[in-house]
This record gives C-alpha cells, structure tokens and sequence, in this order.
C-alpha cells in the first residue's frame, strides 16, 4: 500500500493532473518508488473507485481535456490508516546486487576489482544526481536525504570491498 500513500499523500498537498503526479515523482522521488506511469494512472482510477479521491475533467484552451485528482474524506481516512502503518512498519533492505560478490572467486581479483569499480562510477554518479535535487519543503527532503546518506555509506562500504580485491 505503499504507492497508494505517496499518491494521497501527494494528493493531500494540493489537487493535481495525473500527468504532474508522475512528473514529481520520476523528478524527485525516484528514491522511494519506482512507480510507472501506466501503473500510476492504474491506481488513480482504483482509488477514485473505491472513493479515496476525486476524478473531474478540465480543459485549458484548445487543448484535450484532462483527469484532475483530489483526495476526499474518506481518502484521507485511509492516508491517516496507511501512514500510521508505514511509520511504525520495517520492511528489510535487500541488496540484490551483491549477490556477484558471492561468487566474485569464479574471477580474478583484478577483473573484480576492476568490475567493482566501475560499479562505484555509477554510484557516484547516482549521489551526485541526488545532490542536485533541490531541497524541497517538509518531511519529502527527508526522502532525498536518506537517499544521500545511503548511497555515501554504500560508497565507503564498495571501497572497502575494493581494498579487498585489491590485496
């Protein structure tokens, strides 16, 4: 249920296209989702079914009408419910892309090493987009910062593990 409450909790800040919500999720929040597109206007239609937001049309000008969303009552009930369960929730980390480093003696330390650090480039390179986001307002600048502060630790844990290879 977490996708639903980054959607209401979204929608609870002010009332938004579909377009928008997944234009500020793939911009700033990519650290805590990966939600799609498709799937995003899949749950804006599931929600508005079950009475969690409202669905209306506008049109601007010349221009196709669009779906604009906003929480209802009953939405914010079930944001209340989900958040609540969220915070106090504990879902372990998994670090699918060490599974490599279980089989890292099929190779020459060299070749790992090397793997290893272009591994790291690309890690450095996701910090430094993460840096670039600009500071939002509230609690979604804590999503970015735990997203900095994982990916630093991520990058003294590689070096570590580098240094290893490297013996």
């Amino acid at each position: 249920m977490e996708r639903e409450l980054l959607l209401l909790g979204l929608l609870r800040q002010m009332r938004m296209y579909g377009y928008q919500l997944h234009e500020f999720i793939e911009r700033d929040l990519t650290t805590c989702t990966d939600l799609k597109k498709a799937t995003t206007y899949f749950l804006l239609e599931k929600m508005a079914k079950r009475g969690w937001i409202s669905q209306t049309e506008e049109r601007e000008g010349n221009r196709p009408p669009r779906q604009v969303y906003e929480i209802t009552p009953e939405g914010e009930q079930v944001f209340q419910r989900l958040l609540r369960e969220n915070l106090s929730s504990y879902t372990p980390v998994r670090f699918t892309d060490d599974i490599g480093l279980a089989y890292a003696d099929a190779i020459s330390p060299e070749e790992t090493r090397t793997l290893l650090v272009q591994r790291r480039a690309a890690m450095q390179q996701d910090l430094e987009q993460a840096r670039a986001i600009p500071i939002h307002e509230g609690s979604i600048q804590l999503l970015l910062d735990h997203r900095v502060a994982h990916l630093e630790a991520e990058l003294v844990w590689l070096d570590r593990v580098i240094e290893h290879f490297s013996k």
